[in-house]
């Protein structure tokens, strides 16, 4: 994801996605970070094996918030890249803010819902907020650092356990090491430092290996519980075990993240499709069966995590993406800024499955 946006506290993701724009991320509000390069890929063509249904029969549709869904969609269609939205983005703008029953309407009146086959996994992300420090000093002991001079984009570069060895003349801030971890996870955050300064850490690139997630093996090895590998507790147990232990756990994930700073203007991130992220609205999906801008029904149950919500029904926009959320029907949904989001999104892995909306038209 381009947050991953940017997306704090751990996420389930950590042992699924590595997400963006964040970054990733989910924990899982504002930040304005610019968005990693969009691949510059063909838009997946609709196919239809299931049909079509109506809006009303999607499960939950009845108990959503089709005012805060229309808004969230007139805010961001412009987005889309299929011609058929462009109508029905459209007529949304020509209305203004609706309210409940009208939003409805209008989503039932305008769409009809594509069942994509199969089911997959819901997991989440938000924008950290971290303390960070000009300077080492004491437990703020792992350096942020800029890309590298010699770092070829699409090449595989030193592992993480390499690139920590070498030294940081060059960091642009400081911070906890978990918490640095997690701002990778994410790919970007706002740092807060001890003059009360704040700054976005946008992403600037990574070293081209493979994104690890470290939630099973702490479970494997009896670390953290079998039913609770929640981001919260992941991080938790980092930061108790701050030093060689915490770095063993996490030098097991090798990829590694660079960044730039920028002053905090307030706003919300920008995920890969180049579009401020509307929390609780955004996806990031696998842009080789979606297109940015794509409108997605998520029926997401049965969570397999300890204290999770237990559904997440709701009408979303693919506005990101990631390098774990791989397949057709698997998202990664976006959850706002700071702690609150991150204890949310680190609860999020849930059972899924996705309708796409399609116009009538």
């Amino acid at each position: 994801m381009s947050l991953r946006p940017v997306l704090g506290a751990a996420l389930a993701a950590l042992s699924l996605a590595a997400c963006a724009t964040p970054a990733a991320m989910a924990p899982q509000g504002p930040v304005a970070p610019q968005p990693r390069p969009a691949p510059s890929l063909p838009v997946p063509p609709i196919v239809e094996p299931w049909g079509r249904v109506e809006l009303g029969t999607l499960p939950g549709w009845r108990t959503e918030d089709h005012a805060e869904a229309f808004r969230a969609f007139r805010e961001t269609c412009h987005a889309a890249r299929r011609r058929e939205m462009a109508d029905a983005c459209a007529r949304a703008r020509a209305r203004g803010p609706l309210g409940p029953s009208d939003a409805r309407a209008f989503f039932e009146d305008v769409f009809q819902a594509q069942a994509l086959p199969g089911q997959g996994v819901l997991t989440a992300y938000f924008a950290p907020v971290y303390a960070a420090r000009t300077k080492p000093s004491g437990e703020f002991s792992m350096p942020v650092r800029p890309k590298p001079a010699d770092l070829v984009n699409g090449e595989a570069y030193a592992d993480r356990a390499a690139i920590e060895a070498r030294p940081a003349d060059d960091a642009i801030a400081w911070m906890r090491p978990e918490e640095l971890f997690f701002l990778q996870i994410q790919g970007s955050g706002v740092l807060v430092f001890e003059d009360g300064r704040r700054m976005k850490a946008l992403y600037a690139a990574n070293n081209g290996r493979p994104f690890v997630g470290i939630a099973n093996p702490m479970r494997d090895r009896g670390l953290l519980p079998r039913d609770n590998t929640s981001g919260e507790m992941i991080r938790a147990w980092l930061a108790a075990n701050r030093g060689p232990a915490a770095d063993e756990i996490m030098r097991l994930n090798p990829r590694y993240a660079f960044f730039r700073l920028a002053p905090d203007d307030g706003k919300p991130p920008a995920g890969a499709a180049g579009v401020p992220l509307p929390a609780g609205r955004a996806i990031a999906v696998d842009p080789g069966f979606h297109t940015y801008g794509d409108v997605l029904w998520i029926d997401g149950v049965a969570p397999m995590l300890a204290g999770a919500f237990p559904t997440y029904r709701r009408l979303v926009t693919a506005l990101d993406t990631g390098g774990a959320i791989k397949g057709q029907v698997r998202a990664d949904l976006y959850l706002g800024e700071g702690p609150a989001a991150g204890t949310e999104a680190g609860r999020v892995r849930h059972t899924l499955r996705m309708y796409r909306l399609v116009p009538r038209s």
